[in-house]
């Protein structure tokens, strides 16, 4: 049995939150996963036929532990992009995002595609008009716009009105086919689309930065306290008591797409799992 897998060393694996990493014979890690059960996930990598070449090449599994999940998911997103392991596909770096922004004409609401700028993380600037708010955040216009098409389908919007089909004088495809109600033609009156339109972008839109300045979500486990700075949903920096104040996780100036997925609903809630916000 290879000796990463040795039963003695499984069953020296903790049984807490954290981080792991399956290292081969490089420096760098080939896979690294977090889990609020160190011990469990690794086992259940052993029972998964389609992770035979990954573990055909692991020679240990090393672990970081943490004080709580929140900390293990910032953690594992950050070793992710800084060391990009060969077997893990999500949470690597994505140097441009798109977003939709709603834009009022004469005619109602137009939605946009829109290159997401560092400067728009100030989310505690936005007002309630719609054309303020921003909307998905996506790695491509592909992606983006099959978004749009997915909201189409499910919310009875028109296509044409979306910008993603031309029209005719009998409007578009969808009116055609009865998968549009017909603003494009006048059949819907525009603000009734334009409502549901904003309705269904609501779901996926990025949240206001909640405070004035930084705040910290604390998780404790046994005495051991982490504190995770965030602003303007940028994770700044953990702060551990153990280590003499070790640090981890500080992300560059840009907004980070997984890290504000981590962070929104622990923030917006007050409270994360194990611990609680705490304005600094």
């Amino acid at each position: 049995m290879n000796n990463a897998f040795d039963p003695a060393i499984l069953a020296a694996l903790p049984r807490t939150s954290g981080v792991y990493l399956f290292q081969g014979d490089g420096a760098l890690p080939l896979y690294i996963g977090k889990s609020v059960d160190i011990r469990s996930r690794v086992l259940s990598h052993l029972r998964a036929p389609e992770e035979t070449s990954m573990l055909a090449r692991t020679r240990r599994v090393d672990v970081i532990e943490t004080a709580g999940e929140i900390g293990a998911l910032l953690l594992e997103s950050h070793l992710i992009k800084q060391l990009s392991p060969l077997f893990n596909v999500r949470l690597r770096r994505v140097r441009s995002l798109r977003s939709i922004r709603l834009h009022q004409t004469a005619a109602g609401l137009q939605p946009r595609l829109s290159d997401f700028k560092g400067s728009e993380v100030h989310f505690k600037d936005q007002t309630q008009s719609p054309a303020t708010k921003v909307f998905g955040l996506f790695a491509s216009k592909h992606s983006a716009q099959q978004k749009l098409r997915e909201l189409a389908r499910t919310h009875s919007l028109c296509l044409a009105l979306l910008g993603l089909e031309k029209t005719g004088p009998r409007g578009c495809f969808g009116v055609q086919i009865g998968t549009c109600r017909g603003a494009c033609v006048g059949r819907e009156p525009r603000v009734e689309h334009d409502e549901r339109l904003l309705n269904a972008l609501t779901a996926t839109q990025i949240q206001a930065w909640p405070y004035s300045d930084a705040v910290e979500l604390v998780e404790e486990r046994d005495g051991w306290v982490q504190r995770h700075r965030v602003e303007n949903w940028r994770h700044l920096g953990t702060h551990c008591s153990r280590g003499e104040g070790e640090r981890f996780g500080a992300q560059p100036p840009e907004f980070d797409l997984d890290s504000y997925k981590i962070l929104v609903k622990p923030i917006l809630l007050g409270l994360s799992r194990n611990g609680l916000t705490a304005r600094c």
